[in-house]
């Protein structure tokens, strides 16, 4: 009983993170819990139920551990165990189902041993299809590339009986099989890399202790509330807070893990491992020490362990055993790095100039990329919103005459900044409510209307928003806010994300991780939720992330339903004279630009492939064919033989481009390209000139067609 007391008492006082603001406790709360220095805990059953209510204190529609949220916990615990339907049989889903009945009564009780049972039989699941693996890819075994399998598990049911589930296994099997053919492996060498993959499964499932499942379960029970709701172990929330500072302590190497290997895949520049000069990419950790202790070997250990080895504090040394492949053999060698503070500049935002030719006239477009709403609430943090004002104060200092910024890979992040970052845009005004339960603790709905205060327009010219079927959330709100005002084009795929939800995280006393609960929804100044809808582009083009529906928050369990409320626009966001005036995108203007952007488009290569490879995902179906993956591989070394370049080379050579050759390739994308034109085409429809480009002048292979004729 004293421990969920503690517990409970920990947490009113604990810090809150809300949408990337970080709120303190008083002085005096503060001091307190600085003086007591709680000891660190280690998650266990007493400590589940307490944390449960936590989330239901705070998330914006569920208060009560109802039956309809146990169910829903229930299926999603399932569904983290074996969520590619494997190994749990129908008959085993309805067992853990009827086992777990009541849950949330067994856990106020501090019972988990329901939790447990259905790790059991996973577990005892995952041992037999391994035994059957290993018999079906014996010397009996006959490669079939005609095989035809489903592999989304959302578009197949489970296995009703094991004869059921082995004909899956074998057609899985296949294609497994085939994948690592495709790879240059040979069908021996890909049989027993299969088996190896298994048995690692196993282990990892043999080596979970209770607090892995305890932290399954949170997780399962916060996500059956919405799918942004969670829960975050330790690692979790060391990653979280790395991702919103922009910066860790470590050695400055993004890893993988593949085939028991711990894999390096980027230098960070600036990083230890990059100044060192000794590592590179897909070179293979295989052991680590630290400082002057042994080495501990790291194959087969779980990514997150290698990870926890490796990383740690400024100035302290770390020692890794590498193997290096080379053409014709294998090199092994020792290095000795001193981690240190690695800033995560490829995340940060960032502006380059590019050139266009407008009317005969050379024009400036300043492309401000910003890949996340990143915000670090410690004293002199680091923000995206006061990274980006500085940003249009260099791009302004450099005259631009229009600028885009990308959205196009932002998921989201800081709320506050996203308030910020639409604000710097037209003078001060309403930006987003955010929908909130009263403080009754009951179900009644208030508003809380977030703004920007400041008068000042930090750029007032014409304004592009880049974005994707993947621009999420914070780019939701200052995408669908410009819009809104009528301040800038949205150009991008057909629509975003469309998650229009505030979650909040709230630290738990140490050793228990964090909690991240939906609070609330948002609204853009118009009324309009982004949630299921999105941000619809202004003008639309070819997206790779348009060719599935699977991609968007109306296809994630348990996803809000989308409301409307009345529009809040501040007519005192607008400035039509004087400093700081900016002209408004209007109707005529979208329509002319949708056309010129649609010529260019249907001259261009690289939208064709795009539209082409669409084209192949839609007709294809559900099943995929074993065939494709041996198809690719054909044409790969038909183009080799060719002398043409492997369109898939690109994705391997990723991970050996220095940061300015990333930066390149990423400047010469088709949709940023075309983006800029886009912008190009703005700044003469705001100059008066209605913009009209002929086929024929596109068709001449004009890089830079005039944006008006």
């Amino acid at each position: 009983m004293s421990s969920v007391f503690s517990l409970s008492s920990y947490l009113s006082t604990a810090m809150i993170l809300i949408a990337g603001t970080l709120l303190l406790p008083s002085t005096s709360s503060n001091a307190q819990l600085l003086s007591s220095k709680p000891r660190k805990l280690t998650l266990s059953c007493i400590h589940v139920y307490p944390i449960q209510r936590k989330y239901l204190d705070r998330h914006v529609n569920y208060s009560t551990m109802s039956d309809k949220l146990e169910d829903q916990s229930v299926e999603q615990f399932i569904k983290r165990l074996d969520g590619s339907k494997i190994y749990l049989l129908e008959k085993d889903a309805k067992k853990i189902e009827k086992s777990m009945n009541n849950i949330f009564a067994q856990l106020k009780k501090k019972d988990c041993s329901a939790i447990q049972k259905a790790h059991d039989l996973y577990k005892d699941r995952v041992k037999e299809r391994i035994a059957y693996a290993k018999r079906y890819l014996g010397k009996d075994f006959k490669f079939n590339k005609k095989t035809k399998v489903i592999l989304d598990p959302d578009k197949r049911k489970r296995a009703k009986s094991l004869k059921e589930a082995d004909a899956f296994h074998n057609k899985y099997m296949q294609y497994q099989v085939a994948t690592y053919i495709a790879a240059d492996e040979t069908e021996t060498e890909a049989k027993k890399k299969i088996i190896k993959n298994y048995e690692r499964a196993l282990k990892r499932i043999e080596e979970s202790d209770e607090e892995d499942l305890y932290v399954s379960w949170l997780d399962s029970f916060s996500r059956s509330m919405d799918p942004h709701s969670s829960y975050l172990s330790n690692d979790a929330l060391e990653d979280f807070e790395i991702q919103m500072r922009l910066s860790l302590d470590g050695i400055g190497a993004t890893l993988s893990s593949k085939d028991g290997f711990t894999t390096i895949e980027q230098l960070i520049p600036g990083g230890a491992a990059f100044k060192s000069g000794q590592l590179k990419p897909k070179d293979k950790i295989m052991a680590v020490a630290q400082g002057k202790d042994d080495f501990v070997n790291v194959v087969e250990m779980p990514l997150r362990d290698v990870v926890r080895k490796i990383r740690g504090p400024k100035g302290t040394n770390v020692r890794l055993k590498i193997l290096r492949k080379l053409e014709d053999k294998t090199k092994k060698f020792e290095v000795t790095l001193v981690r240190d503070k690695i800033k995560l500049e490829d995340d940060a935002a960032s502006l380059k100039v590019f050139n266009r030719k407008v009317n005969g006239q050379k024009k400036k477009i300043g492309l401000v990329t910003l890949p996340s709403f990143y915000a670090d609430n410690r004293r002199n943090g680091r923000s995206a919103s006061r990274d980006i004002r500085k940003l249009l104060r260099k791009a302004n200092k450099e005259k631009v005459d229009a600028v885009v910024l990308d959205l196009s890979n932002n998921g989201g992040g800081s709320l506050r900044d996203a308030v910020d970052i639409a604000g710097l845009f037209f003078a001060r005004g309403n930006v987003v409510k955010q929908s909130q339960r009263e403080v009754d603790g009951l179900d009644s709905v208030g508003y809380e209307v977030l703004r920007d205060n400041d008068r000042t327009v930090d750029y007032d010219g014409p304004l592009v928003v880049l974005t994707s079927r993947i621009s999420a959330s914070a780019s939701e709100i200052v995408s669908g806010t410009l819009q809104d005002y009528k301040r800038a084009v949205i150009v991008g795929g057909d629509h975003t994300f469309g998650k229009g939800s505030v979650q909040s995280v709230e630290y738990l006393p140490p050793g228990l991780g964090a909690i991240k609960t939906t609070v609330g929804m948002f609204f853009t100044a118009g009324g309009n939720s982004t949630q299921h809808r999105g941000v619809d582009a202004d003008v639309l083009i070819p997206s790779a992330y348009s060719a599935s529906e699977d991609i968007g928050e109306k296809t994630l369990d348990y996803s809000l339903p989308p409301k409307k409320i009345a529009s809040f626009v501040s007519k005192e966001a607008y400035k039509f004279s004087g400093k700081d005036a900016f002209k408004l995108v209007e109707k005529g203007m979208i329509q002319r630009l949708q056309q010129a952007s649609k010529v260019r488009v249907s001259a261009s290569e690289d939208f064709k492939e795009i539209e082409d490879d669409i084209k192949k995902i839609k007709e294809r179906g559900d099943e995929v064919e074993v065939a494709e993956l041996l198809d690719k591989k054909d044409d790969k070394e038909k183009n080799k033989k060719d002398g043409k370049v492997d369109p898939d080379k690109d994705k391997d050579e990723d991970r050996v481009l220095t940061r300015k050759e990333r930066k390149e390739k990423y400047f010469k994308r088709a949709d940023v390209q075309e983006a800029i034109n886009i912008a190009a085409d703005l700044i003469a429809e705001m100059n008066g000139v209605k913009v009209t480009i002929s086929q024929k002048n596109v068709q001449k292979g004009m890089k830079e067609a005039p944006a008006a004729n």
